[in-house]
């Protein structure tokens, strides 16, 4: 009947049952006691001093990341601060927080924030590649948007990542000299940029600079005054000399086959030349052709440049005829990228004495001997052309042409190439060729606003000390904190990949195994030069004080020479570009990607992980994607479980069914949530190193950095097109799988409400 006998007997036993005490044993029983109270004691104390140790050394992360952090006054923090406000904050308005648009400061009121982006089919444009292509100094570019706070609190956007580095190597180059402490290399360069941004000197001169050096190549036909110089002669010393390429175009890269294979030999490498109009595709006939309605432009604008360069109006009608016509006639065998793709016209490998055999119009020997001096080119040398249709096509077109106007002393070739010199060296003449150049630009339709001196002459100045300008930056930006950055995201995207579902061994061990063998590190050799090493590299340049023209010419063969370092060593100065790349083994990370306001080594590292660190994580994962991607289960299920989460949150869960995505924007969001987690990750490894940072307005630490991230992502990042929401869902994301937010992501006075957990990650516990 009773639960507990015992008990029960307990509770009946009467006093005269119960046994009598001992004295002798109630006192031995006593000291045993109090020996068991005092060790309990002992350990109770004991205990309580190694859990606060371990609270405070053995995770700093868990007891400090939501805590207020101390201020950072350095005058880069400040600066970075005007890119934060509250309306970047995810957690004051955390019902609207996820669905404001990049660009309205999370304004609530946004129209169309909850527009979805793209829910099916590929833009075909997405897999073209863009090609940045130089026109006389013309560099198109996105058009700086950097909003300035002013009085009605508009927040300063981050500017795009070329853009901030264009602004960093002119903030170096208008640094003031620090006496001793500045190499002689480092004046080179500020005395350039100073020449090239006085405007006036190049006005004064007129076209006067250039006439004179055309009289040293032995004149032209279109003054009635040329030489009959030799026309591969003539060739090889544009081609050495002024970096100027009129029927094809030289440079120097590797062999994208070798490279997967970890070779790093690079090749000298033949392609179309750049023409200075548009072509036309005809893609059933598959053929080009100059564009008609730009035919007059180009031929008024040719007759303007001579008239500059002071050629009577009457030889207009002639030279510029047969310049026009020799131009399009070489245009016609001309193909876009992805039909030579397509047809394998791509990186044909040919030895220069096969090369000369079909093209035999250009002595190839001898113009890459001069492009290349004083290395040894010979005969047997291989070369990657990129078009041997167009390369034949323009060999045969010159044999005629040289037949057909030899008697009647035109001389159309000659006159094409010392045009094509002239819209190399314009960005050192008279502002009017600039400004004919850039009406034919408009005449083109590009529609892009003009670029600032400013922008042109930074340009001009990296193209021929881009070797001093990485270092340059490496050395005030880019150290310690630079490289801890880089092994902490590269350890966490391993280990990331290590957590992902594979779908066998085999594509599991050859790409984790490729992760572990690639070695990232930071930019290339060439940094680690001393500044005497430096002062030996710049020290047969010669710079004028005023003349500008002449200091041009200069660059010119600096740049000649940088082509020829990389042939022979095979490493260039890629620390002047802004994402990452394999160069054999290694994982090179450019200088070029630590600057304001991506990373300041006075950054708190909150910001520093925040924005660069994901934006490296991003770079990695786009760089390893299609074998990760094509071998893996977790990229398509994650990404589309946040998809559905995404869809269920602003549409409501009662959809019939769910929109799909294309594969392009899948894999989008899985490398923008995974950067994300990766960053964060790297950021705890560094805070359990140094567990102290500081922060920003009184933010807490994670509170910065997931701030940090949706800024940047939004302001900064090249792949944000391709997402099909904004990426301050991925924060409402992650803080609803953790407990990392400082402040849980509920609606109040609101009917929805955030699924709990989402899309699950072990990195994220």
């Amino acid at each position: 009947m009773d639960e507990n006998p015992a008990v029960h007997q307990e509770m009946v036993t009467t006093p005269e049952e119960q046994p009598r005490p001992n004295p002798v044993g109630c006192n031995k029983y006593r000291r045993l006691l109090l020996v068991v109270i005092s060790i309990a004691l002992f350990a109770a104390v004991l205990g309580l001093g190694v859990y606060s140790h371990l609270q405070k050394t053995a995770d700093p992360w868990t007891s400090k990341w939501k805590s207020a952090a101390p201020p950072c006054l350095s005058p880069a923090c400040l600066r970075a601060s005007e890119h934060f406000s509250v309306s970047m904050d995810p957690f004051s308005r955390p019902c609207d927080y996820f669905l404001f648009a990049c660009g309205t400061e999370g304004s609530s009121t946004n129209k169309g924030r909850h527009r979805v982006k793209g829910l099916s089919n590929e833009d075909s444009g997405e897999l073209d590649k863009k090609r940045e292509v130089r026109t006389g100094g013309l560099v198109r570019m996105r058009k700086e948007r950097d909003v300035q706070e002013n009085s009605d609190g508009r927040l300063v956007k981050f500017p795009d990542r070329k853009t901030a580095l264009l602004k960093t190597i002119k903030e170096i180059l208008e640094a003031p000299e620090e006496g001793v402490s500045t190499s002689a290399a480092e004046q080179k360069a500020k005395k350039y940029f100073k020449t090239c941004m006085d405007a006036e000197s190049p006005k004064k001169e007129g076209s006067k600079p250039f006439l004179t050096l055309l009289r040293q190549l032995g004149g032209w036909a279109v003054s009635n005054g040329w030489n009959q110089t030799d026309f591969n002669t003539t060739l090889g010393l544009l081609m050495g000399q002024y970096s100027t390429f009129p029927f094809f175009s030289v440079y120097v890269g590797s062999d994208p086959g070798e490279e997967e294979m970890g070779s790093s030999q690079h090749y000298i490498q033949i392609d179309e030349p750049h023409f200075q109009f548009p072509i036309d595709w005809n893609s059933k006939t598959q053929k080009s052709k100059a564009s008609t309605q730009y035919l007059r432009p180009f031929y008024m604008s040719c007759g303007q440049y001579l008239d500059l360069l002071g050629v009577p109006s009457s030889e207009t009608t002639q030279h510029c005829g047969l310049y026009m016509s020799l131009s399009t006639t070489l245009a016609l065998a001309t193909a876009p990228l992805r039909y030579r793709l397509s047809q394998n016209l791509l990186y044909y490998r040919i030895t220069i004495q096969d090369l000369q055999t079909l093209a035999p119009a250009i002595d190839w020997l001898a113009c890459l001997q001069a492009t290349f001096q004083p290395l040894p080119i010979s005969q047997s040398d291989l070369v990657l052309v990129h078009n041997l249709p167009y390369i034949t096509h323009m060999s045969e077109t010159i044999s005629k042409w040289q037949v057909q106007h030899e008697v009647m002393g035109t001389g159309p070739l000659h006159t094409y190439m010392i045009f094509s010199l002239l819209h190399t060296l314009i960005p050192a003449l008279d502002s009017r060729f600039y400004q004919t150049l850039r009406n034919f630009s408009i005449a083109t339709g590009d529609t892009q606003e003009e670029i600032p001196r400013w922008l042109r002459c930074v340009q001009q100045t990296e193209r021929g000390f881009d070797t001093l300008l990485s270092h340059a930056i490496r050395e005030r930006h880019a150290q310690k904190e630079a490289e801890e950055l880089i092994d902490d995201v590269y350890s966490s995207l391993k280990k990331k990949l290590t957590e992902l579902n594979w779908r066998d061994n085999r594509s599991s061990g050859f790409i984790l195994n490729k992760t572990k063998s690639l070695n990232p590190r930071l930019s290339t050799k060439t940094n680690n030069l001393s500044h005497t090493e430096l002062n030996h590299l710049y020290a047969e340049v010669v710079l004028s004080e005023e003349d500008f023209f002449s200091n041009y010419l200069q660059m010119l063969l600096l740049e000649q020479k940088s082509r020829s370092r990389l042939l022979s060593h095979g490493t260039q100065t890629d620390g002047l570009s802004i994402t990452p790349s394999i160069s054999g083994n290694d994982i090179i990370i450019p200088v070029g990607m630590f600057v304001s306001p991506f990373f300041h080594s006075s950054y708190p590292r909150a910001l520093n992980y925040g924005t660069l660190g994901s934006l490296i994580a991003k770079d990695l994962l786009h760089l390893l994607l299609p074998e990760i991607y094509t071998q893996a289960n977790n990229p398509e299920s994650e990404s589309m479980c946040i998809w559905s989460h995404y869809l269920s949150v602003t549409k409501g869960p009662g959809r019939v069914s769910t929109p799909s995505l294309s594969p392009s924007k899948q894999q989008e969001v899985w490398v923008q949530y995974s950067a994300l987690q990766v960053a964060l990750d790297a950021y705890k490894m560094s805070f359990m190193r140094y567990p102290a940072d500081s922060s920003l307005s009184g933010l807490s630490y994670i509170h910065l950095f997931l701030s940090s991230f949706t800024k940047v992502t939004c302001d900064a990042d090249s792949y944000h097109e391709f997402m099909p929401f904004e990426p301050s869902f991925l924060v409402t994301v992650l803080c609803s799988n953790s407990g990392f937010c400082p402040k849980p992501l509920t609606c109040v006075n609101k009917s929805q409400s955030y699924p709990r957990e989402m899309c699950q990650s072990r990195m994220l516990h």
